[in-house]
């Protein structure tokens, strides 16, 4: 008896499909192509940078301008400053947003929902504009010229989008879970932290990588608030040693740059599995 010859099926991809892979693969390039520029300045010569007719490659990598970055005094100091500043705004802004989320979510109180529209209308108000009175409110306070500086402004214009964004993951855990863990015996306090922070934890991941990423790259406080103490500068600030408008040193520049992405990229690495199921959704019932 024959059998029928069987034929390997082949997947034939839709248009729409390919089309849809080609637009993110040149969206992907477009997006990644400033990086590789800056990398490739980083380790180009001089007189590569400044030709008239660059080229996306070289044939004679250097360390130069990576030595002179290294080789600048203050350059560990704003490093180890912009990771303090980071890391501060990056634990308190957390711990606030987690607890402040609970409360608005599980919680009823008077104005609640008037302080959930005033954190989005927070999010609306650009930085340039609150920057002046921030300016005058730290002077006040005499906080001019310290890391609290920038710490203060950070953590509070990264609590309104955490907030929000926590909302619904506190929003969808079960009310049936923390009714079951007060029958057990659990307390408040010990339901908080042992049960329903470890739930939302991905969403303190998300929210968190906006918050380094804002506070690590910030350049506009650091400049309009640190005014004559040097010594509290952050990573952003060394920029401005290589840049002179008589005569800039673009190979410095980039290298600096290279080494301020590094902790982002290892950031990153470290949360990226949190982070993928921070932004793909809530805990469900």
């Amino acid at each position: 008896m024959n059998l029928p010859l069987r034929l390997p099926r082949v997947r034939v991809r839709r248009p729409w499909r390919l089309a849809a892979e080609a637009s993110a693969l040149l969206v992907a390039v477009v997006v990644a192509f400033p990086l590789y520029w800056m990398v490739l300045s980083a380790f180009r010569p001089a007189g590569e940078i400044e030709s008239s007719r660059p080229r996306p490659w070289t044939l004679t990598p250097t360390l130069d301008s990576f030595r002179r970055v290294f080789g600048q005094q203050e350059f560990g100091r704003y490093f180890l400053n912009s990771l303090l500043v980071a890391g501060t705004v990056v634990v308190a802004s957390a711990l606030i947003a987690f607890l402040a989320a609970t409360a608005v979510t599980r919680f009823r109180f008077r104005f609640r929902t008037t302080l959930l529209i005033m954190f989005l209308v927070a999010q609306m108000v650009p930085v340039e504009a609150l920057t002046i009175p921030l300016f005058f409110l730290m002077r006040d306070f005499g906080q001019l010229n310290t890391l609290g500086s920038l710490i203060l402004p950070h953590i509070a214009f990264s609590l309104p989008f955490a907030i929000w964004m926590l909302r619904g993951f506190v929003k969808a855990v079960p009310e049936a879970l923390e009714e079951a863990a007060y029958i057990d015996g659990a307390s408040r306090t010990r339901f908080l932290w042992q049960i329903l922070f470890p739930l939302v934890f991905p969403g303190l991941v998300a929210t968190s990588v906006f918050s380094f990423i804002s506070t690590w790259n910030d350049f506009l406080f650091a400049k309009s608030f640190i005014i004559s103490d040097t010594s509290q500068s952050t990573l952003p600030m060394a920029l401005l040693v290589f840049y002179k408008p008589d005569d800039p040193d673009w190979g410095g520049v980039m290298a600096a740059s290279t080494v301020m992405t590094i902790p982002v990229l290892v950031f990153f690495v470290l949360v990226q599995r949190r982070l993928v199921s921070g932004l793909g959704g809530a805990v469900k019932d």
